[in-house]
Parts: structure tokens; C-alpha cells; sequence
């Protein structure tokens, strides 16, 4: 599964580059109040008498999700605190065991994610036909498929994180892109399809594995599943389309300046950004591969001896973008990754020092996109078309006090003012 997804990050970023015209290959230039992260205490399992099996028992409704905090709307001339989040494409668990190892990065950071699951590393090679993508062959797909063994690991580490209080979404199924049958030729309806099929391979991959006394995945995976990001960042206007009407409430397949969100096709778009690549003259998308095909040019390894400096200049460039939304208008931060081990492992170890770096800062809350969008849809109207007024980088220059003075129109029922800062 490895060695797929190695093809199917090399594709996600080279659209992601081209739509971005995000510092590509060729150098060019491209354009905890809330919802924060799990509270102490907080216990790590639903309660055992609320288990309800789904189907042939591969998910199940547990109750509420734990660790997953009630957003609370800010209060007049309240300084927003400074999102960051943290995704990872793919997010299954092979014999680098990336998965397991961000989780405990997560939990001693005190921050959560949101982790893109690809249906088809629930479904085992033996049951490939099952898969019928759109516009292709069925038990087609450019990454492969899994294992037993790997389809047992990627659901133990789905079960733990979701019961820590991160994120599952999806990054689909078969990852096509380009001319010819990729995701940017699909209908809506080709979306749908797809969607369908992402969800049902969760939902029966105990019957698809044979591992009937196995336990169920935590969570109910129609309710869960609020977004996604599309593959390469393509067929996004159809994919929201779509989404929108399956009850989605996020997308993340567009690129963006650092810039507060607004809603689009209904939906939040909460798109990945530009940042600064430090020592050169443009920016480049938040994600790990853009980083590295600036520097190396493709997935095959790099001069051993660049992998230091390269993977500091991708943990630096993260690091100048919060810091500028940290000291300016305070966008939330997006960033997105795979669970690869490209030109030595470089871009990882980039990725832990930028959490460790940011999510226990003040005022910083370190979350999932479902925990943004909740904050997002508590928040008054008018404040947000303020917070959406301001540029990258600039703080409002009457202060925050003054510029969030006014008195906001009430809250939602359910939706409790922010509570005092403890940190």
C-alpha cells in the first residue's frame, strides 16, 4: 500500500501545483474557545450501553463523539483565537505505521486532525470488482488495493483516533486523475457514486475481510462523514455540487491565500493555502509534496544530502505563514499531508516540529476540519464578513477590541458565548 499511495500523492500534487500555479516543479510562482482540541479529563470511550452494530457490524452508533468540544460564539471585541489544521490524504496504516505515530504526536500536543481515509484500502485485492468507478473498469484504481493484514491496522487506527476525538473523511476510492477519465471529467451524479462507494467499503469491511469477530468501527460513517478533499484537487465545482446535496458541510480541494473562509456551493471552503518558501521568491500550497517538488523535482529520492535542509525549509515556511496569520488577521492555517516518507523522511519530521511549534502556543487551537466548521456556524454572520474583510497578514488597524466591538445579534440556541481564555 506504500508504494501506491507514493503514486497517488505524486498525482495529488502535481494538480495541486498546476491549479495553484503554486511554486511548481519549474519554479513558478503562485498566486481555545470553541472548537478546540480534546479537553483533560475527558473520557476516552462511549459508554458501553449506548453501542448500537450498523449492518454486518463493521461500523456502529457508540453516542457522542468524545473529546469533541461544544463551539462557543465569540463575545463582543474578542480577539478570534488562531486555528491551525492538520490533514493527512490516504490515512491508512502500512509497515511505516505513520498513522499510529502522528496519533501520539497529536495527543502530546493537545491537537486533533482529520484524516482523509481512501475507501479502497478498505477493500481487500481479492474483492477489487466490487469497486465500479466512474468512467473506468470495475476494480479499477491507480493506488491499489489492501490487504487483510493492512485493512486490520488502518481500522485500529481509525477506531483509536476517532475515539480521541479526530476527524475521518475521505479521499474517495481510485484517485483518477487527469484527461481521459480523472475526476475533473465526473458528473455529479459520478460523484454521488463515488461517495456511495467510499462509504460502503467502510461500512462492510468486515464482511469484504471475512473478520466477522472483529470489533466495529466507533462511529456511524453517514453521520461522520462531513467532508473531503477531492484527488490532484480536481472536479471540485461538481464534487460540491454533489456534496451539498448528500449533506456534506466542508470541502478542502481549492487553494487559497491565508484569508479567513467563507461558504461556497453551500458549503465552507476551508481551502489549503499559500505560504512562503523561505530562501526563494514565491510560495508554494501547504502541502508536503509541493514542498518537495520545488526541491527535488518528483518522488524519487533527492541528494541525501539536501534532505536536512529540506525538510527545514518546508517546517520554516509553515512556520513565517502561522506566524503571519498568528500576528495578522488570525485565518485559520490549513495544511495537508500524506503519510510518506519522501526524500528521507524530511517532510515528516517537518511536520512534527510545526506541531510541536504551534498547537500549545496561546490562544492556538490545533483542530480538525469538522471542529472548524462547527466554530465557523456558531460565530454571528456579521463578525465572520468582517473577519473575511481582512487582508493576509494584517491585524485590524483600530485593534481587536475595536474592531469586534459591536454588539452581535444572538447566539443559536445550543450555542454558548466563549468562555473566559485560561491560557
Amino acid at each position: 500500500m506504500a508504494a501506491t499511495r507514493r503514486i497517488t500523492a505524486s498525482l495529488t500534487a502535481l494538480a495541486a501545483c498546476g491549479a495553484a500555479l503554486a511554486g511548481c516543479a519549474d519554479g513558478s510562482t503562485g498566486a481555545k474557545e470553541g472548537a478546540q482540541g480534546p479537553k483533560k479529563g475527558a473520557g476516552a470511550h462511549a459508554p458501553k450501553n449506548a453501542v448500537r452494530l450498523i449492518g454486518d457490524g463493521s461500523t456502529a452508533f457508540t453516542g457522542k463523539q468524545p473529546h469533541l468540544p461544544r463551539p462557543a460564539r465569540l463575545k463582543p471585541g474578542q480577539k478570534p483565537p488562531q486555528f491551525v489544521v492538520f490533514s493527512w490524504d490516504g490515512a491508512g496504516e502500512d509497515s511505516q505505521k505513520l498513522f499510529s505515530h502522528f496519533r501520539k504526536v497529536a495527543k502530546r500536543n493537545d491537537a486533533t486532525m482529520t484524516y482523509f481515509l481512501s475507501g479502497v484500502y478498505m477493500l481487500p485485492e481479492g474483492k477489487r470488482k466490487l469497486y465500479k468507478p466512474p468512467q473506468h473498469m470495475a476494480g479499477s484504481s491507480d493506488i491499489g488495493f489492501n490487504d487483510r493484514k493492512g485493512i486490520k491496522d488502518t481500522v485500529e487506527q481509525l477506531r483509536g483516533a476517532w475515539l480521541e476525538g479526530n476527524e475521518i473523511g475521505t479521499h474517495f476510492n481510485g484517485h483518477f486523475c487527469g484527461k481521459g477519465g480523472g475526476v475533473g471529467e465526473w458528473s455529479v451524479e459520478d460523484w454521488k457514486d463515488e461517495i456511495n462507494q467510499a462509504k460502503s467499503f467502510v461500512k462492510a469491511w468486515k464482511t469484504n475481510t471475512g473478520s466477522k469477530k472483529a470489533q466495529p468501527l466507533p462511529f456511524d460513517y453517514d453521520k461522520e462523514l462531513i467532508g473531503a478533499r477531492t484527488p490532484c484537487l480536481e472536479g471540485q465545482k461538481n464534487f460540491m455540487r454533489a456534496a451539498r446535496e448528500l449533506g456534506f458541510r466542508y470541502d478542502t480541494s481549492g487553494v487559497n491565500n491565508q484569508v479567513w473562509p467563507k461558504k461556497k456551493e453551500g458549503l465552507w471552503d476551508l481551502s489549503m493555502q499559500l505560504v512562503p518558501v523561505p530562501g526563494r521568491k514565491f510560495e508554494t500550497l501547504t502541502m508536503d509534496y509541493n514542498f518537495m517538488v520545488n526541491q527535488s523535482g518528483s518522488t524519487s529520492h533527492g541528494d541525501p544530502s539536501q534532505h536536512e535542509y529540506w525538510g527545514d525549509q518546508m517546517r520554516d515556511g509553515l512556520l513565517q505563514g502561522f506566524e503571519r496569520a498568528y500576528k495578522g488577521n488570525r485565518a485559520p492555517l490549513i495544511i495537508g499531508n500524506h503519510f510518506e516518507s519522501w526524500n528521507g523522511g524530511t517532510y515528516m519530521r517537518a511536520i512534527e516540529e510545526t506541531i510541536e511549534a504551534v498547537c500549545t502556543k496561546r490562544d492556538v487551537r490545533c483542530v480538525s476540519f469538522r471542529q472548524l466548521a462547527d466554530w465557523l456556524d456558531a460565530q454571528d454572520p456579521k463578525v465572520l464578513a468582517k473577519l473575511t474583510g481582512l487582508p493576509v497578514g494584517k491585524a485590524p488597524k483600530e485593534g481587536w477590541t475595536a474592531f469586534l466591538s459591536a454588539q452581535p445579534a444572538p447566539a443559536p440556541k445550543g450555542v454558548p458565548g466563549a468562555p473566559a481564555e485560561k491560557r
